[in-house]
């Protein structure tokens, strides 16, 4: 099953600070619902463990995430793919473009996944809504985290 999802979020922040946030595996694993491990193993390769719940199906993803056409602070493509074992798998990729705007940041994204295996069987509205509702909590989560002073040292 095939997904598309668009959108764009207003950032308090300049350019530089939303992308170096981005490239930033601490803060997506925070930001990421359900994110149990984000392992930066290159400045382009990740390794990731999620869990997500849509409808009745539980998994636990495992996966490698590739971020690709890195254009600082302007923006790049994150790629990945992840197995949930019985319960199917997923992959998919985003563009991320980031441009000034109102004194901070417009963080416009595009992003295209496909599912397979049980969560396929789901149902179309099911698991686009379960998505829409994982974007919107991420990007909320980001907002926070790029909008939160640095911590005291």
């Amino acid at each position: 099953m095939a997904m598309t999802m668009t959108g764009e979020v207003q950032l308090a922040a300049p350019r530089e600070v939303v992308f170096a946030k981005l490239n930033d595996a601490e803060v997506l694993k925070a930001c990421i619902p359900g994110c149990e491990e984000l392992i930066k193993s290159s400045d382009t390769e990740m390794t990731a463990v999620a869990v997500t719940k849509i409808g009745p199906v539980k998994a636990r993803f495992k996966g490698k995430v590739h971020l690709t056409d890195l254009d600082p602070p302007n923006g790049y493509r994150i790629s990945g793919e992840g197995d949930g074992g019985v319960a199917g798998f997923a992959k998919g990729g985003a563009t991320v473009a980031l441009t000034e705007k109102d004194g901070g940041t417009l963080l416009t994204y595009n992003v295209e996944a496909q599912i397979g295996g049980k969560l396929a069987q789901l149902g179309q509205r099911l698991v686009n809504g379960a998505a829409k509702k994982i974007a919107d909590d991420f990007f909320k989560n980001f907002a926070a985290a790029v909008n939160s002073p640095p911590p005291a040292a």
